[in-house]
């Protein structure tokens, strides 16, 4: 099949430029080829690879019908565009400005959902509910984002497939070789990755590390990775000053190490595989998918977590412990009950195995190409895609 993707894209740096790659990546794999039109900030000038064929400026509304009008006059067969959809990578109130584009198109559309909110803003169910409208089918990561689609968004049953967030494919290491070489030899670690800025809860998380070094004072936290381009060029590093700051408060400057740099899925691969405790901190009981819990989970891992909608329902069934968001002195007790327990560590490690033993990319965008192939009317000339219509 010939598709486009449509969102973010590297080295733009979020996490759905991060997924639009892997996704892509994936489906090479399974021989379908995959042009991309990439979104921008229009005040950022980025070098994209030669499968980016279309550039839309987020904020400039004309871009979004010229990209379908581009789409349309496409020489070759372009069988189905893919629709990566978070609100704010999209311009316009709420990101509506996408609608422009799909209205435009004479090419049916994969609607793939990254954010499902319970309690969406009457503006915000309007975007959803149109992009639903007029989709091929609806892609969503998790159950509970499933029942919201059907029922608050009445995105109909039939339209909609739950597929895992992908995961890279990780290189299994021994954490006491890998600690020597970062020289962590000896130490607890605990780590959290991502972009860093508000919203992402690492000053709770190191202000539970005060109550966790006091049980075990030979423990690291590490927090992995830069801080959002988005974030720097509003407000440069005020944030993470702030968690510096707040780390020297709590004299903990021994304690957590800031490892501020880019990482390739092998460093990160490695990092996540030294690490005794996963910790994902983040505040937002509604958060619907997390990539960076996802890799955690795929690299089996022992997780702390709190109790945000994405890790309630990958962590139910004892594959993690959960805390109430902003609780430091909670998730200090579950992070130090993994460190005091080694039958415990071993048994969170097993069950996150067994969850993630197929959330590698090349499994997950497998179930992407079948579902795609799902909606080829067996009976439609030369493997046309159906378009359903809401009654």
């Amino acid at each position: 099949m010939n598709l486009i993707n449509i969102g973010t894209y590297p080295p733009k740096q979020c996490g759905i430029a991060t997924f639009s790659m892997d996704f892509r990546n994936s489906q090479l794999l399974n021989s379908n080829t995959v042009q991309v039109i990439s979104v921008s900030d229009e005040k950022h000038q980025y070098t994209y690879g030669n499968e980016v064929i279309f550039n839309i400026r987020q904020n400039f509304r004309q871009d979004y019908v010229n990209a379908a009008a581009f789409i349309n006059s496409m020489p070759e067969k372009i069988d189905l565009a893919v629709i990566q959809h978070e609100y704010g990578i999209y311009g316009g109130e709420d990101g509506e400005y996408i609608i422009d584009l799909v209205k435009q198109l004479d090419i049916p559309y994969v609607l793939i959902t990254h954010t499902i909110l319970p309690q969406p803003s009457k503006k915000q169910k309007q975007i959803l509910n149109a992009l639903g409208f007029g989709s091929a089918g609806i892609i969503c990561m998790t159950a509970r984002s499933c029942k919201l689609l059907n029922n608050l968004y009445e995105a109909p049953a039939e339209l909609t497939k739950i597929i895992p967030h992908g995961v890279p494919e990780f290189t299994p290491r021994p954490a006491s070789l890998l600690k020597a070489k970062y020289g962590f030899k000896g130490k607890n670690i605990i780590s959290t990755f991502g972009l860093l800025g508000p919203g992402k809860g690492l000053e709770i998380a190191i202000q539970a590390m005060k109550y966790v070094v006091k049980d075990h004072p030979d423990t690291c936290y590490l927090i992995l990775g830069q801080t959002h381009p988005m974030l720097i060029k509003s407000e440069g590093e005020k944030y993470r000053s702030m968690l510096e700051s707040l780390v020297l408060e709590l004299k903990l400057h021994s304690q957590v190490q800031f490892i501020n740099k880019f990482l390739t899925d092998e460093q990160l691969g490695e990092y996540l595989y030294m690490t005794d405790v996963y910790l994902s901190p983040y505040p937002n009981k509604d958060q619907a998918v997390s990539g960076t819990l996802a890799f955690a989970i795929g690299c089996a891992r022992a997780i702390v977590s709190t109790s945000y909608s994405y890790a309630v329902e990958m962590l139910s069934g004892g594959r993690g412990l959960l805390s109430e968001p902003q609780n430091p002195e909670q998730i200090a007790q579950l992070i130090n009950k993994i460190l005091t327990d080694n039958h415990l560590k071993a048994s969170l490690q097993d069950k996150t195995k067994t969850l993630g033993a197929n959330w590698s990319w090349p499994n997950v965008g497998l179930k992407y190409s079948e579902f795609f192939h799902t909606l080829t009317d067996k009976n439609a000339e030369k493997g046309q895609i159906i378009k359903y219509a809401r009654v």
